[in-house]
């Protein structure tokens, strides 16, 4: 079921998974989509895009799960359902979070140690669990 995909994601980064990784391997499994690229081409995307600040790796993650599915091989095909499903997707998460960027989602600064410690200290996993859980619902909710 589609709770279990969810579950899934939110046990993969449980375990160790980053946040990217988790929605990819979980939206994967869930339309049976198998290659040794994942979760490895999600890895970067984790932690805000390598802890630089930047877009959520939930978002990211959610984003490459959605082009295995609407994603093209050839010029010839239409990139506008892709466009859209990601439109869509990330309107909803930032209706939902209030951002699509990690700094302010998770309020550390992962690009440095303080930020990292800070992120331990206040116990922030939970909070990241619930957008990687979140963002493979809203892609479920897509495809």
């Amino acid at each position: 079921s589609k709770q279990d995909i969810i579950t899934y994601s939110e046990s993969l980064f449980d375990n160790g998974f980053g946040c990217a990784e988790s929605v990819l391997m979980a939206v994967a499994m869930y339309k049976n989509i198998q290659s040794d690229l994942i979760p490895k081409i999600a890895t970067g995307f984790c932690a805000g895009i390598g802890r630089t600040n930047n877009i959520c790796g939930a978002v990211s993650g959610a984003i490459l799960a959605t082009n295995l599915i609407y994603g093209r091989n050839t010029l010839e095909e239409d990139k506008e359902e892709n466009y859209r499903k990601i439109q869509e997707f990330t309107e909803m998460f930032q209706t939902q979070f209030g951002s699509l960027h990690c700094p302010v989602l998770t309020g550390c600064d992962l690009s440095t140690e303080e930020g990292r410690q800070q992120f331990e200290d206040m116990n922030i996993h939970p909070k990241c669990r619930e957008f990687v859980g979140e963002a493979t619902k809203i892609v479920l909710s897509l495809i």
